[in-house]
């Protein structure tokens, strides 16, 4: 993810309109982000420093709030208790809740209690009681009728998207909202399966329909890429190209929903 707001950060305002103010704030990747992710953002900057050169784009800063394996539940959270978060309202341009993904996978213990795993003592038995899990979770995924519990059911994944958009719009009302859909995976380590993604994606774009919230398709976007074998070995996180390619999707909504704001402020 981190790779993909490099991508953003420097195309977002192509905008025809520059008064309006950009996004202010610091790039703070999550722990997965390494070089390579580092890397990935670097090649499409430079390919577009052409057009940054001729005035057709303004650099822009991202306001970066991430973790590993964050459910819409972790994003309203962060919302609430991350002063990080606060200090960027009043300069917030757009609000991109790039969550809901982690939401749909199986999770046959629940996520509750699965996330007290991390601090189990002593290490010898979190050690084992994670050995245990890792191993029973492809298999549970794949014996429960529909793979199970999901880690977050859809009504609470829009439940804590809608919280989400109705606090930060309250402070900035008019910003654009984006959410996404959630993507593909062919990851062992759930088994392969993937029954709980339908369903989350009927309820969000419902509730983005209702909400008027745009919404990027991460799924058509990386599909090909993830179920292809072109991804990380893991069979769930992207390669650099699909990186470049939400990012690129997503700078380009960006700069429209931008754009018809700037429209809207000038006024006819």
């Amino acid at each position: 993810m981190s790779s993909v707001w490099r991508v953003v950060r420097r195309t977002v305002h192509r905008l025809a309109h520059p008064s309006v103010p950009p996004i202010v704030g610091r790039l703070r990747p999550d722990r997965t982000a390494g070089r390579s992710l580092r890397a990935c953002g670097r090649t499409v900057v430079h390919q577009r420093a052409n057009d940054h050169r001729r005035g057709k784009v303004r650099p822009c800063g991202v306001e970066l709030v991430a973790g590993i394996g964050w459910t819409a539940r972790h994003a309203w959270h962060a919302l609430t208790h991350d002063p990080r978060v606060w200090a960027a309202m009043p300069r917030v341009d757009a609000l991109v809740l790039g969550v809901g993904g982690m939401d749909t996978l199986p999770s046959p213990l629940p996520t509750a209690v699965r996330e007290l795993i991390p601090v189990l003592r002593p290490d010898p038995l979190r050690r084992r009681v994670r050995t245990a899990y890792l191993r029973a979770q492809p298999v549970l995924a794949r014996v429960l009728p529909d793979g199970g519990p999901v880690a977050l059911p859809p009504r609470l994944t829009v439940e804590y998207l809608e919280r989400c958009r109705a606090a930060v719009t309250a402070l900035r009302p008019g910003i654009p909202v984006v959410a996404m859909l959630p993507a593909v995976h062919r990851a062992s380590v759930y088994g392969g399966v993937h029954t709980g993604r339908a369903a989350a994606e009927r309820a969000t774009r419902e509730w983005a329909a209702a909400q008027g919230v745009r919404l990027l398709d991460a799924g058509t976007l990386v599909a090909a890429h993830v179920l292809g074998g072109h991804g990380n070995p893991d069979g769930m996180h992207w390669g650099w190209e699909a990186h470049r390619r939400v990012g690129e999707t997503l700078a380009d909504l960006l700069v429209g929903e931008l754009r018809t704001l700037g429209d809207l402020r000038r006024g006819p």
